[in-house]
Order: structure tokens, then sequence, then C-alpha cells
């Protein structure tokens, strides 16, 4: 077989770019690496960036995106995967600067790559996918600084994304009281129905005077806005209490005194899960895999390569919820 298909995204004469399904030749795919023939891929905000032209993103185009993949092993000079073997790539350089998941086949180094875990299907990989590994991440870092769910509640931000609800559906298996924090009123009595126990308007959360510090109210947090959102949430933390940021959706800046960290001992981690090291993806996926293991079906939809430009269109205009993984092989 001489070709494969992938979404291409072309810059157009007039500055504009296209995301179509077509036919590639596999010369497209850097050789001498492990070609891994993808079974499922999943769609993040990166990759409707990617879809976009965004330059932050992907400097050369044309390209494939999609930072996930879940797929099997063709060939592999390294020899560390066998042929056949079911096996990972997330982020890295996956769809932003090399050739992505949004294709019949990727080629990537074997740095990269992590075996399935026992008991997971490709399926399950994928609806957990980036969003899925950033939220084990995010989660990891407040227990492991020793927040419990006796201390109170843990507040999410963009509650109704992909980082989003997996955070929130983690956190409830744990035994987690969780606060959403959103601005989509029309998404409250979903949200009730994942277990979430308290919803706070994003607009109305925002609305009061700044001060220095908030009444406290919140054990801990995972937060993917950045900006005013993180701001208040540091001010508004237990003491000693901790914010997991793994994302920057409405700012990269944060206007912030030192007061809360020093008169309330708060904590903020940084969590990037693309270049994390192999170890610790892999001490995340054996978690989501054993005892994160949770059904992730009521957020996740499934669609078809052709269908995923539309709907990397509705994640790039704010219009999308959940996870949306795409079948590549049938």
């Amino acid at each position: 077989m001489d070709f494969f298909n992938a979404l291409w995204t072309t810059e157009m004469p007039n500055g504009h770019f296209e995301t179509q399904l077509q036919s590639l030749p596999f010369s497209t795919l850097v050789p001498n690496r492990v070609l891994i023939q993808v079974s499922y891929s999943s769609l993040n905000y990166k990759d409707a960036l990617s879809a976009n032209g965004h330059k932050g993103i992907t400097r050369d185009f044309p390209h494939i995106p999609g930072i996930d993949a879940v797929g099997k092993v063709v060939q592999d000079p390294s020899k560390t995967f066998a042929i056949g073997q079911e096996v990972i790539v997330t982020g890295f350089d996956l769809g932003m600067n090399t050739h992505g998941g949004l294709a019949e086949y990727i080629s990537v180094p074997v740095q990269w790559i992590i075996a399935l875990p026992h008991g997971m299907s490709c399926l399950k990989a994928m609806q957990w996918g980036t969003a899925g590994l950033t939220a084990g991440m995010a989660l990891a870092a407040l227990w492991h600084h020793g927040i419990r769910p006796n201390q109170g509640e843990i507040v999410v931000t963009g509650a109704t994304g992909g980082v989003g609800l997996v955070s929130i559906l983690l956190l409830k298996h744990i035994g987690f009281q969780v606060t959403a924090i959103t601005g989509k009123v029309d998404h409250y009595a979903f949200l009730k129905q994942l277990g979430v126990d308290r919803i706070i308007d994003r607009e109305e959360f925002l609305s009061e005077k700044p001060r220095a510090l908030y009444p406290m109210q919140f054990a801990g947090a995972i937060d993917v806005l950045g900006g005013d959102v993180l701001t208040k949430i540091i001010k508004s933390l237990h003491f000693g209490g901790a914010v997991s940021a793994c994302g920057m959706a409405s700012s990269v800046e944060l206007p912030l005194q030192i007061y809360p960290f020093i008169l309330r001992g708060a904590n903020l981690f940084g969590i990037y899960s693309a270049d994390s090291p192999l170890e610790k993806k892999q001490e995340i996926w054996d978690k989501l895999a054993t005892a994160w293991n949770i059904p992730l079906d009521q957020i996740s939809r499934i669609i078809t390569l052709a269908e995923a430009p539309t709907y990397l269109a509705m994640i790039r205009e704010g219009n999308h919820t959940g996870r949306t993984i795409v079948q590549i092989q049938s």
C-alpha cells in the first residue's frame, strides 16, 4: 500500500487554512522511526489551533494535526516493541511539528511511545487521551500534596471541556466534593448528572470587587483557564490549599500579589503533560487502567475521520463539550 488517509491542513492563497481528508503518499512520513497503524485518535484544543494554522502550535504547513494516537506497531527499527503490539502516543511533538494522529499511520521516535496498559482498550485509551492524562497528573499533584476528600471542596474550571469533565469524574470517583465553575448555563443539568455538588457561574465568580484575599472556600483546584479566575481561586484557598494549573484558555497573565502564598500557605502546581517524562506518563496511564478506571461513555462521542474538521471548528469556536474520539480503523 503506497498511500494512507489523513487530515491535511494547507494554507490557501488568501492566507486562510483548510483541513480536509486526503490520500497521502507514505513518503509524507519521516522514515526510520516507529511506524504505527492508528486505531483511534481524539480531538483537543491544540488540534483545533493547528488545523487553523496557528503558528505557535505548528510552524510549517501543509501538516497533519492530532496530538493523540493509539494503534498497532507496524515496524520498529529499534525492536523495542513487537510488531502488532498496541501502543499509545500522546504529546511530545506529535501533531505540532510532527505529522499527527488524525491519520491512518504515524511515524514517531521510540522515546514517545508507551505500551497500552494491560486491560485497557484502544478506544478507552483515546477516551482518556491527553485530556485524561492531564487531569490524572493534576489530581496526582493535589493528592501528593496531601489534599484528601475530608478537607473540603475541589473547584474545577472549564468544567464542560475535556480536562474539566474527566477531572470531575476522577475527583468524584475518589470521593471529593466538587464545585464547577463554568460560563455555560445550559450545561448545569449535565454537570449535576455527573455528580457536581455545586456550580458557580463564571461571570458571577469574577463580579466581586478585587481584594488581596477572599474568604477561604476551596481545599484545592484544577484550573484550565488562568488569568483572573485562577487569581481569585488562589486567593480563596483554605490554608495550605493547592491549585493544579494545566491551561491558559482565558489568559496567560496572573495578576497576583504574594499574600496568598505567604499568609495562606497557598501552593501552585504547573501541569503540562505533553513533555512530561515517559516514566511519569506511564505512572498515570497505569493508574487510569487500574485504580482510576472509570466509565467515560457519558462524556464521549465517536466520529469518523471525515467528520473531524467539523468538530475541530466547533472546538475552536467554543461550541464543543466533552471528549470526541476519532475512529480511524473500522
